[in-house]
């Protein structure tokens, strides 16, 4: 059951308590949205969206920390944990054994999309969205007509 802390005005709540406890309690297809990564700027250009949640499949590029630049394929999402695991990057135990190195979908860039059906769908939705929202200015403090009876009231 998914539950939404509310403010007093009916807004998400402000509280860092609540903040955490909806974080680390929320179902898988909550994880999905927040395990977004942002997209390359060619992608970005591409598509006309900034971010997507990742994917098995998906090549991405380590944003920061020691594998800073470090490109692969993401080999599994790992939803429970908020991690990812990217071919080719890992370390070696010990005893021999390798192991993947996780990383957190905020320090990747998606450099290349694995599409299918939905993917294509969602990108559209989102494109959509955002050229609505770029056509749509605001409205504008002063208009010439105000302007000049401004200048007039003196």
């Amino acid at each position: 059951m998914v539950r939404h802390y509310k403010n007093k005005l009916g807004g998400p709540s402000t509280s860092r308590r609540k903040q955490r406890k909806a974080y680390f309690r929320a179902p898988s297809n909550v994880r999905r949205k927040i395990m977004s990564a942002r997209l390359s700027p060619e992608l970005k250009a591409k598509y006309g969206v900034k971010s997507m949640p990742i994917h098995k499949d998906d090549e991405v590029q380590v944003m920061r920390g020691t594998y800073k630049t470090r490109e692969g394929k993401v080999t599994n999402v790992y939803r429970k944990k908020y991690q990812i695991y990217i071919e080719k990057i890992s370390k070696e135990k010990a005893n021999g054994a390798t192991y993947n190195i996780p990383f957190n979908t905020s320090n990747v860039m998606i450099t290349n999309l694995k599409l299918d059906k939905n993917r294509k769908k969602a990108i559209e939705r989102k494109a959509a969205g955002r050229a609505k929202l770029k056509g749509q200015k605001g409205p504008e403090k002063f208009t010439e007509e105000t302007v000049s009876q401004m200048s007039t009231v003196d």
